[in-house]
């Protein structure tokens, strides 16, 4: 590895300072937001600092690039945000396929019984039952409150693909809470 010296009043690590202080006020900024976000997409508390870890270095080391552009960064960070999500589910589904198999291959005096957890309140359990894409869509917009347009620019699609998923989305809802007895048929 080759290390380079600059000095310490040179304009490359003056110019580097001033992109470090617009990142951090740009994450500061958005920080919670992106949370939220993380955690409704994964749904694991555990992993959403791992998520945003991975989204801040991505974004950090395309800072420069981004900074010179006139795009909006909130979208910019989002979609970042999004995709790395989805990394960390496809991990997820490689990892369960992983141990699903292996337990097939135990004999069955071996299995234990699985671990049960306490039940999720009926949103989140609707949520849930979401596929990524959609799910997404619903936190954007309906959760953090963009508007379609920037929702479609965080998750790389036309406005029109994030109005058929909100649609998709909200219907599937609607009829999970009602299944549950959370909303009268009345009220959907």
């Amino acid at each position: 590895m080759v290390t380079v010296a600059v000095a310490a009043d040179s304009p490359r690590r003056h110019a580097a300072a001033e992109d470090w202080a617009a990142f951090e006020r740009l994450v500061r900024a958005h920080h919670e937001a992106l949370r939220l976000f993380a955690y409704r997409l994964i749904h694991d508390a555990a992993a959403v600092d791992d998520v945003l870890q991975e989204a801040y270095l991505k974004a950090f080391r395309a800072f420069p690039r981004f900074a010179s552009r006139p795009d909006a960064p909130k979208a910019w960070l989002f979609r970042i945000v999004y995709r790395c999500g989805l990394d960390e589910l496809d991990r997820r589904r490689r990892w369960e396929r992983r141990q699903s198999r292996a337990e097939l291959t135990r004999p069955p005096a071996e299995r234990g019984l699985a671990e049960t957890t306490a039940e999720r309140d009926a949103v989140a359990r609707a949520l849930d039952a979401l596929a990524p894409e959609e799910r997404a869509a619903v936190v954007l917009v309906d959760g953090i409150g963009l508007d379609y347009a920037s929702a479609a620019a965080v998750v790389g699609v036309r406005r029109g693909t994030i109005a058929s998923r909100l649609n998709r989305a909200r219907s599937a809802l609607r009829a999970s809470l009602r299944h549950d007895g959370v909303v009268e048929p009345s009220d959907a």
